[in-house]
């Protein structure tokens, strides 16, 4: 698919078929997400993926209820998360610019987004979800402490096609000097 139809056309996932998504295809998610550019290149991103369906059930558990409905259906669930008190930060530990922890979240959401519009590109959907029982997944999937578990990704396949809603103006978000 060429790349502007890949970001005009990918969207929200809110309803899959129940069609499987291959390990395969899964990894090739992943390694799409490692070529986001991050903090000094300290790749500080982490992927757990739920793909048995007695994983995906269990993780669909930590969903809020309302999300587990949008996701009925996916072939799979990877929480992400971002190794804390590395991006923005210097190499003695300070904080290397005003946004503290911040740039852990920024480098986590250019590999999503990666991931996303990969996904996209090989026909799979995604749904990005920030409501979840952390301590749930956490203990799930043995997540470190010193990871913050970010986003939670709901991918599959899908036979609806969602209409992109409005965007703002340009003119609304830009500013030059």
């Amino acid at each position: 698919m060429d790349f502007q139809n890949v970001l005009e056309e990918r969207r929200s996932v809110r309803q899959y078929n129940g069609e499987a998504v291959t390990h395969e295809e899964l990894l090739a998610l992943v390694r799409a997400a490692q070529f986001a550019p991050s903090w000094k290149n300290s790749q500080t991103a982490r992927f757990y993926i739920a793909e048995s369906p007695e994983a995906v059930a269990k993780v669909a558990n930590a969903l809020p209820e309302f999300n587990q409905v949008r996701t009925k259906g996916a072939a799979a669930y990877i929480v992400t998360t971002a190794v804390h008190g590395i991006s923005g930060f210097t190499d003695d530990g300070a904080p290397a610019t005003h946004l503290g922890n911040g740039f852990e979240c920024f480098d986590n959401g250019l590999a999503v987004q990666n991931f996303c519009l990969t996904a996209k590109d090989m026909g799979l959907g995604t749904l990005i979800m920030g409501l979840y029982d952390e301590a749930a997944l956490r203990e799930m999937f043995s997540v470190p402490e010193n990871e913050h578990i970010v986003v939670v990704l709901a991918v599959g396949k899908s036979d609806v096609v969602s209409p992109m809603k409005p965007r703002k103006e340009t003119e609304e978000i830009v500013k030059f000097l």
